[in-house]
C-alpha cells in the first residue's frame, strides 16, 4: 500500500493505519528527517529479524537503531548519563543517530551488542507514529544507489521497489540522500564515527 500522508499536519486516521500494519509485525517505509527508512514495531522481534535479512545485517556485529518519541523514551529504552542527556537535549529532534548503553527494556537481539542507536528524527509523520504506537520504531535506512539517488528519494519508486517487501509506504515528500550524523556516546570523551546531515559540536 501507497499512502499519502502531509507532513505538515498527519492525518490521525492514516498515522492510525500504519501504527495497525506495526503492531501486527508488518513492515512500513516512511520519511525521516534524512532519508527514507524501513522500520518495524522495535519490540517485534521477528519484523526487526525480518528487517535484518532484508538489508543483510548481521544483528550480532551491527547495531541497530530504533526511533524514539521523545526523551523520556530514550531513556527507557537506553542508559543515559547526566553528560548524554545534555548532549540530546540540544540536538534532538534532529539528523541524528546517538549510540547509547542498551537498556533493559529492550529484547535480546540489540542486547548481543550492547549498545543500540538512538534516533529522534525531526519529521512530525514518524513522531506521530511513535506517539501512537506508543514504544520505539526500529529503523534502517533505505538503500541508497548514487547511480539511482531516484528510487531513495520518490517515494513512488521507492514503493516500486519495494512494495512487495514491505506492507506499507508512506508518501510524505521527498526525502533526502544524506544520512545522519553518527555519534558514539558509550564511553567519554564521546566521539562522532560519521559526520552527515547533523552539524555537531562535542
Amino acid at each position: 500500500m501507497l499512502l499519502r500522508v502531509y507532513p505538515e499536519n498527519p492525518n490521525p486516521k492514516d498515522i492510525r493505519k500504519v501504527v495497525n500494519v506495526l503492531q501486527d509485525g508488518g513492515l512500513a517505509i516512511y520519511p525521516t528527517d534524512t532519508m527514507y527508512a524501513i522500520g518495524c514495531d522495535a519490540l517485534n522481534v521477528r519484523a526487526v529479524e525480518q528487517i535484518c535479512k532484508m538489508k543483510g545485517v548481521n544483528p550480532q556485529k551491527s547495531n541497530l537503531s530504533i526511533i524514539c518519541y521523545d526523551l523520556s523514551d530514550i531513556s527507557g529504552h537506553a542508559k543515559v548519563s547526566n553528560a548524554v542527556f545534555k548532549l540530546i537535549r540540544d540536538y534532538l529532534p534532529g539528523p541524528y543517530t546517538f549510540i547509547l548503553p542498551a537498556g533493559n527494556n529492550l529484547p535480546k537481539i540489540y542486547k548481543k551488542r550492547k549498545e543500540v542507536g538512538i534516533r529522534m528524527p525531526d519529521n512530525p509523520i514518524i513522531h506521530e507514529i511513535c506517539r501512537v504506537l506508543g514504544h520505539p520504531v526500529m529503523t534502517m535506512s533505505v538503500h541508497y544507489n548514487p547511480d539511482e539517488p531516484e528510487y531513495a528519494t520518490d517515494p513512488e519508486l521507492i514503493y516500486e521497489r519495494y512494495g512487495e517487501d514491505v506492507d506499507i509506504v508512506i508518501d510524505g515528500g521527498y526525502g533526502d540522500i544524506e544520512g545522519s550524523t553518527i555519534v558514539n556516546c558509550t564511553a567519554e570523551p564521546f566521539e562522532i564515527i560519521r559526520r552527515g546531515k547533523g552539524r555537531i559540536e562535542l
